[in-house]
């Protein structure tokens, strides 16, 4: 099984859960959950809450990796950055889902969208739109148009969206995403900041009456990792990297 932390300079596993209600945010309701996740992670222990009504609880970020949660108006959200396994993210992310339905008053009925993505970031200072083109190529369509004389690419994020089922409930998305913008084009003045490459699967819309969260979580876990290991590593992901490394 590849090792996920070998193939970027962090990576990190996100779920998402949006709701067409709105979740339950009384104190009482909110606290409870929190209380429920820290007793799981007792390392979680900063908890907040921003300005719109979303809340928070997350570990220390001084180390370089961290678990996060938190609940917004019309989401449900919880992620890792540099876990030490795909099951360690997987298995916090299970919790958050399990305790929802009694904590958040979350019924199957009321999912709009539930996403797992696992996220890959490279540290590149210069044009990354650049690299995008130099590591992985352009579309044949547009070679022509790449190598016109002077040009510069400003702007280059490949994404890629399919449906793994014919009502397309299940969809993944495989996408890079840059930083770069004209302005540090046009002055040469470039930052270290990251490329990122996401690999989101997604259940669109109600759950049948005989599945639950946890169970639609671990069938998107499976595809992430087949989109991952098979068609992202080999072809994206360490193409990046050897471009990076030789600049």
């Amino acid at each position: 099984m590849i090792s996920y932390n070998s193939l970027a300079d962090d990576y990190y596993v996100n779920m998402n859960l949006s709701t067409e209600m709105e979740l339950s945010n009384s104190r009482e309701a909110i606290l409870h959950y929190f209380e429920q996740i820290q007793k799981k992670f007792p390392t979680m222990r900063n908890f907040y809450a921003r300005d719109k009504g979303d809340f928070i609880l997350e570990e220390d970020k001084d180390q370089g990796n961290y678990r996060w949660c938190s609940v917004e108006t019309r989401r449900l959200c919880s992620g890792q950055l540099n876990p030490t396994s795909l099951e360690d993210a997987l298995e916090q992310h299970r919790h958050a889902l399990e305790l929802a339905p009694y904590g958040l008053s979350l019924s199957p009925l009321d999912c709009e969208a539930l996403d797992l993505m696992v996220g890959f970031d490279f540290t590149y200072r210069g044009n990354q739109n650049q690299l995008i083109a130099e590591a992985l190529g352009v579309c044949p369509a547009f070679e022509r148009l790449a190598a016109m004389t002077g040009a510069t690419f400003v702007s280059n994020e490949p994404a890629l969206t399919v449906a793994l089922d014919d009502d397309c409930r299940t969809q993944c998305r495989v996408n890079i995403e840059t930083r770069t913008n004209a302005y540090q084009i046009r002055t040469g003045e470039y930052q270290d900041e990251q490329v990122s490459v996401y690999v989101t699967a997604r259940h669109y819309g109600s759950l049948s009456a005989n599945r639950t969260y946890v169970e639609v979580v671990d069938r998107l876990a499976v595809l992430c990792r087949d989109v991952v290991d098979n068609y992202v590593a080999g072809s994206v992901l360490e193409p990046l990297a050897r471009a990076i490394a030789f600049e």
